[in-house]
């Protein structure tokens, strides 16, 4: 007999008798074999019904979820994970769910391991520090989860003082930390070199960068990106240009931008800051892209229909969030096995060009006088 999900052995007439309180019947729950007795199968059946497996038929099925909902059954998933060494679920760890990137990769966690029969427990940590990350390991532990991913978006497994619990089967993204744990992350300098030469390619002498904050590594790589691609194409990079993320960000970034004479193209580390500069742009007279070109970073769903529309690098969300959740399913298989190599696997992006870039206006034009 399968008893992975058997509780009270107690018969509903028992739970039902004379002298019995409510908290008694609330204690003294159904059991398997009070399923199994109600719908007239073997408790293997309704093991088997509960946990989804093929091997019976619709009608039997059917008689089971019929005795289990007269008799209020829920199965035992605690004793379950118990009995197969697994918890079916994977924790989450994220320091901000304000940025586009961290949200959509959450999600695409989250719909992955449900592909693959898993739930999510998402802990957001308010502080990225040592003893924050520690504290979330330890809590996580005991929420009882099989492996953890981590979205670690700032500066943080770059610090030497800064380490992962050992032992534990984790998965980080957006990060630079290849070298000692197993990282997956958007090919931010690929972008980011498509997008600056794109805005070469088109004529412009050089291209402004509005930034994403500093302790942001995906907003390091692009502005790294962005710096390097501009040196080796033999063009001077101009000041750089910081922001937030925040559309606000890139409306303030995006009035100093418009008093630059010499600004005829620029590449935002997102596409909130590129909206925001598009309005600031506007509002100061200045046309796009006629007059300045726009490029933003991450194609979220409304780029399309920003005015103009957005010319932008795509980012694969949806794989990125599959690739993390492939990666900490393989390392629970290798368990007890060589470990899985760290190192940082790149998923790649593409250049969507809209109506925001052009070649830079002739300086014969009355806006380039």
């Amino acid at each position: 007999m399968d008893t992975t999900d058997s509780e009270s052995a107690s018969t509903p007439q028992t739970r039902a008798g004379a002298g019995t309180t409510r908290a008694d019947r609330r204690v003294q729950r159904a059991s398997m074999a009070d399923v199994a007795r109600l719908a007239g199968v073997s408790s293997q059946t309704v093991s088997r019904v509960s946990n989804g497996y093929s091997g019976v038929t619709e009608e039997t099925r059917q008689q089971v979820l019929a005795a289990m909902k007269e008799l209020g059954y829920r199965p035992n998933s605690a004793a379950r994970a118990l009995k197969r060494g697994e918890f079916r679920t994977i924790g989450v760890i994220t320091f901000s769910l304000a940025t586009t990137g961290n949200v959509r990769t959450l999600e695409a966690i989250a719909t992955s391991a449900a592909h693959e029969g898993y739930a999510v427990t998402l802990l957001p940590v308010a502080v990225p520090t040592q003893d924050e990350v520690r504290g979330a390991f330890s809590r996580l532990g005991e929420l009882a989860v099989d492996a953890v991913i981590v979205i670690m978006e700032v500066h943080l497994l770059d610090a030497a003082t800064v380490s992962l619990p050992p032992g534990v089967q984790v998965v980080v993204a957006d990060s630079d930390a290849g070298d000692r744990y197993s990282v997956v992350d958007t090919d931010q300098a690929g972008g980011t070199r498509a997008a600056v030469r794109h805005l070469l390619d088109l004529g412009h002498r050089t291209v402004w960068h509005l930034a994403g904050p500093q302790e942001s590594f995906a907003a390091q790589r692009r502005a790294d990106a962005w710096r390097v691609t501009l040196t080796d194409a033999g063009c001077a990079p101009p000041p750089l240009v910081r922001g937030d993320w925040s559309a606000e960000s890139g409306y303030q970034a995006g009035l100093r931008l418009a008093d630059e004479a010499d600004c005829s193209a620029v590449f935002a580390a997102n596409d909130q800051m590129a909206l925001g500069l598009l309005r600031a742009l506007h509002e100061r007279g200045r046309r796009v892209p006629e007059d300045v070109s726009v490029i933003g970073f991450d194609d979220i769903p409304e780029a399309g229909s920003f005015l103009p529309p957005l010319t932008t690098v795509h980012q694969d969300f949806a794989e990125v969030g599959r690739r993390c959740v492939e990666g900490v399913l393989r390392q629970m298989r290798e368990d007890g096995e060589e470990m899985t190599e760290p190192g940082t696997t790149l998923v790649p992006t593409r250049l969507v060009m809209r109506g925001s870039t052009a070649s830079p206006p002739s300086p014969s034009s009355p806006s380039s006088l």
